[in-house]
């Protein structure tokens, strides 16, 4: 079976992929590991992201965004100052599709209202 050369190099999300328990922020997902017992026993379990679909408001946009995040990715958008300051400065392969596209359209938006300035 002969695997397509430019589907073996680009991750799922890129493709258009998606897992449902991937934060769109910064890309947690699940993760898998031991559960120990005093004597030591070892049984699979699975780590879970604490997800929660909030509502963050773009102030660029002047609009709500409706964004499956985690708790961790809420504190960071929180120090970063925002969902606009978070989404500049966050590096593309974490964002999923629809942050990416809202990256775009917040740094399309900041140069509109650069030039008019």
């Amino acid at each position: 079976m002969a695997t397509d050369p430019v589907r073996a190099t680009r991750p799922k999300q890129a493709r258009g992929l998606h897992d449902a328990r991937r934060c769109e922020l910064t890309g947690k997902a699940v993760q898998s590991g031991n559960n120990v017992s005093h004597a030591n026993n070892r049984t699979r379990r699975r780590f879970l992201p604490n997800l929660c679909s909030v509502t963050l408001i773009s102030e660029a946009l002047g609009q709500s965004v409706r964004l499956r995040v985690s708790a961790n990715a809420l504190r960071s958008v929180e120090h970063r100052g925002g969902l606009d300051a978070f989404l500049t400065k966050s590096a593309e392969d974490e964002l999923s599709l629809r942050a990416r596209l809202l990256k775009r359209q917040i740094a399309k938006k900041a140069e509109e209202t650069a030039a008019a300035a």
